[in-house]
C-alpha cells in the first residue's frame, strides 16, 4: 500500500516541478497530491488501528483477570 503512496507522490511531485509557477506547483502538489494521498492512507489505516485497538483489549483484559490466571503456589 504504501509503495502505491510512494509512486504517487512521486508522479505529483514531477507534475508540480513542471507548473509555470512555484504557487503553480505547490498548489498541484499539495491538492492533488498530498490531500488525497493522506485522505487515502488514513482511510484505508481504519481497519488497522481498530484491529490493534481491539488486541490491545483483549491484553489488557488478560492482564486483568481476577479469575485467578496465573500458576504460581500459593505460600
Amino acid at each position: 500500500m504504501y509503495i502505491i503512496a510512494i509512486a504517487w507522490l512521486y508522479l505529483v511531485t514531477l507534475m508540480a516541478a513542471t507548473e509555470a509557477s512555484l504557487t503553480a506547483g505547490l498548489l498541484t502538489f499539495f491538492f492533488y497530491g498530498l490531500l488525497p494521498c493522506a485522505l487515502l492512507l488514513w482511510l484505508l489505516g481504519v481497519k488497522h488501528r481498530r484491529h490493534m485497538q481491539h488486541k490491545k483489549a483483549l491484553l489488557q483484559d488478560d492482564v486483568n483477570d481476577p479469575d485467578g490466571g496465573h500458576t504460581d503456589r500459593d505460600e
